[in-house]
């Protein structure tokens, strides 16, 4: 749908992805004139061919044992967040890793539902700064004019190392997923991600020899807590290579591609753990499978964003805006350049709120609307009561752990201001904590925790529910830290609890309690802390 607007409008959205539809949502809600501009015909487009084997690898469970629709999101990681509780992804599937045509009918429906402005058919070719704001041109040569530009675009260009001779290579991106043509076949998986290790679970059954190459070791997802390092569903290609049956892991670089005139390949590796080992290996294909990477050639150089992470990601401000040029602010998975392969900005289940923050961030910027909060009193039992309330139902402060917080402030001889959801990095630098002290309520995991096997009973694991050891803890637990102007004065940590219940009166309210009662006991300037 089209509508005229005379005067510039407040933002335009590049993107209708999942970013896309759900910070238009929430500009719509808000008031603002927006526009998205997407390049394909419906909503979704990269969902359309990724994942190429069509899993979704976020997870969709539906059946968690509570009506509470927040508690639920946290085990539901494709909903967008909505006023509208019709529009859960849960009622599109059932499938605990579903298919992905489901999540672009899921939002197209969710695009629909709210009529947003969606110019389609709209591909950004040209981005360019001016006095009020930015102008994009489409591939038409029509004129978008905004004061404001968001870039929801997700990773489009492939991430391709700089290996002579990659370019006769086969890319994940189109290469055939049929099995029966990879039948006899010698194979090469460049990459060790996820992609490259679905792409090698489906030729197990036909292809005689798969090689997944790389230099850096495989990540396991349930050791890094990381849902883009390697996850069990993609991980039956171990097994075949560690019981023998011809496939392998290579750990090392790959030096140089030669395709032959009769189509096989000669690669040169250099082996990391063998001395760097140089060896001539042969194959019938090979497949680069290295991820993706932000595409920002549409920017004039004079308002291009600066680049970081190998160039794959935009550099981002705590308020997810570009370090170097004003007014231009990215949404979606391009967020994760805040906690790369940390949290979880990368996905759904962790940009939904990420972008939820940045629209009241805009909000408070731009059109001088303050974060919302509820009131409290500035007693130790309400705090207490307040947090404690807030951690066991939660979905952003579980999904965004470390990342996302909820934020109190407290000034003397006033009520406690309570902020939900406010971006860690961004609460240090706002307005919202400029008046003193403040503490900042996360879920986190311990300092280590990728450094653990989680599987090792010999590991001694904090116990159950055990407040003296809580700091200790490994696993997933709420963290309450007291900051003034910016500098840590106390953190407090509450036990973990297998069924993550931080509720109990002695073990979980008490202590946390006292925490408050003794914060807020100190001076404005304690003398020796």
């Amino acid at each position: 749908m089209h509508s005229m607007h005379s005067e510039p409008l407040d933002y335009l959205v590049v993107g209708a992805g999942p970013a896309g539809l759900q910070l238009g949502q929430l500009l719509q809600a808000a008031g603002h004139g927006y526009r998205i501009l997407e390049g394909g015909h419906a909503p979704g487009t990269f969902f359309r061919t990724f994942p190429r084997h069509r899993k979704l690898i976020s997870i969709n469970k539906v059946h968690n044992g509570t009506k509470d629709p927040e508690l639920n999101l946290r085990m539901d990681w494709n909903s967008l967040l909505s006023p509208d509780d019709r529009l859960l992804f849960t009622r599109y599937s059932k499938r605990y890793f579903p298919h992905a045509d489901d999540l672009v009918r899921y939002l197209a429906d969710f695009a629909e539902a709210f009529k947003l402005d969606i110019a389609y058919d709209t591909r950004a070719q040209r981005i360019r700064r001016d006095a009020d704001g930015y102008t994009v041109t489409d591939q038409h040569g029509h004129e978008h004019h905004a004061r404001r530009l968001v870039m929801a675009t997700g990773l489009t260009r492939p991430n391709t190392p700089d290996i002579p001779g990659i370019e006769t290579a086969e890319d994940y991106s189109a290469v055939s997923v049929d099995p029966e043509d990879f039948t006899d076949r010698r194979v090469l998986i460049i990459g060790k991600g996820n992609s490259a290790l679905e792409t090698a679970d489906n030729l197990v059954e036909t292809a005689a020899v798969i090689h997944v190459a790389g230099p850096h070791s495989v990540r396991m997802a349930w050791n890094t807590h990381y849902v883009g390092h390697l996850r069990a569903v993609n991980n039956n290609f171990l097994d075949t290579y560690q019981l023998k049956s011809q496939n392998a892991l290579l750990d090392g670089q790959v030096l140089s591609i030669d395709k032959d005139p009769d189509g096989s390949y000669r690669v040169r590796f250099s082996f990391s753990r063998a001395d760097e080992v140089v060896k001539e290996l042969r194959y019938d294909r090979v497949i680069v499978c290295t991820g993706f990477r932000f595409d920002a050639s549409a920017f004039d150089p004079e308002c291009r964003p600066d680049l970081v992470i190998d160039d794959r990601f935009a550099a981002l401000t705590p308020a997810y805006e570009s370090v170097n040029m004003p007014g231009l602010y990215f949404a979606g998975t391009l967020m994760q350049q805040r906690d790369f392969k940390k949290s979880t900005g990368g996905f759904i289940h962790g940009f939904r709120y990420a972008v939820r923050a940045l629209s009241r961030i805009l909000d408070e910027r731009h059109h001088d609307r303050p974060w919302p909060h509820q009131s409290l009193e500035a007693t130790p039992p309400a705090l207490a009561d307040a947090v404690v309330a807030r951690v066991n139902r939660s979905s952003a402060l579980w999904q965004q752990f470390g990342v996302i917080g909820d934020l109190i402030v407290t000034s003397p001889g006033e009520p406690a201001r309570y902020h939900e959801e406010v971006p860690v990095a961004y609460a240090h630098e706002s307005q919202l904590a400029a008046t003193g002290d403040y503490f900042i309520v996360t879920l986190e995991y311990g300092p280590d925790h990728d450094k653990v096997d989680p599987f090792d009973i010999t590991v001694r694991r904090t116990a159950q529910n055990s407040v003296d050891a809580a700091f200790d803890a490994a696993y997933l637990h709420p963290v309450i830290r007291h900051f003034r102007d910016r500098e840590l004065l106390g953190t407090h940590h509450l036990a973990e609890n297998l069924e993550n219940e931080w509720d109990h009166p002695e073990v979980h309210h008490a202590p946390l309690a006292e925490f408050f009662a003794r914060e807020l006991d100190r001076l404005p300037n304690p003398a020796g802390r």
